[in-house]
């Protein structure tokens, strides 16, 4: 007879996945990840069939995480005035979770991550992409395949989101420069 679960233990593994993780990248054992959470090796495996199933998991609930960041209190405005609200949100959430975030950076580069679970985080991350998506129909890069417009994006994003931490007590000073290079890119 199956074990029960719990939403407590469960959220438990997720977060120590993600600092462990954080540490030692994706080659860390499950058994490391169960020791931080306070559980055992086989308890994991109650709540994640595989470690390729707790990664795809773990993916998932952290784009969610930071798609719904982004969009939190979006307002119904002008592309530019939304874009610079979901920049300004991305990069409070990135630099206040550093772990979550390097967590992320390495499953995104994940050969463990299928298919399918991309295909659904993309899906959580829809409003972003329709807000990209109405911020560069008149720009420079309309015509531009969209996914080299959000890795572009992407790779701004995490230049911004490197020197706030590098210098914090300029983040608002580079997270704005960040929005204007974006902007000028695609705007």
């Amino acid at each position: 007879m199956p074990r029960p679960r719990s939403d407590d233990r469960r959220a438990a593994i997720m977060a120590a996945a993600t600092r462990i993780i954080a540490a030692q990248g994706l080659g860390a054992a499950t058994a490391a990840i169960a020791k931080e959470a306070g559980v055992s090796n086989g308890s994991l495996f109650t709540y994640f069939d595989t470690k390729a199933d707790l990664l795809n998991q773990l993916y998932l609930e952290l784009k969610g995480e930071m798609g719904a960041a982004a969009l939190g209190g979006l307002p119904a405005a002008a592309a530019r005035t939304q874009m610079l609200h979901m920049w300004s949100r991305w990069m409070d959430w990135a630099t206040a979770n550093p772990l979550k975030r390097r967590t992320l950076a390495h499953l995104q580069v994940s050969d463990e991550i299928t298919t399918s679970t991309r295909e659904s985080a993309n899906r959580t991350m829809a409003g972003i992409g329709e807000i990209l998506e109405r911020g560069r129909a008149n720009g420079p890069m309309r015509d531009a395949p969209a996914a080299l417009v959000f890795t572009l994006s992407n790779a701004l994003a995490e230049a911004t989101i490197d020197y706030i931490i590098g210098d914090p007590d300029r983040a608002d000073e580079h997270k704005q420069s960040g929005f204007d290079a974006l902007w000028r890119m695609i705007g």
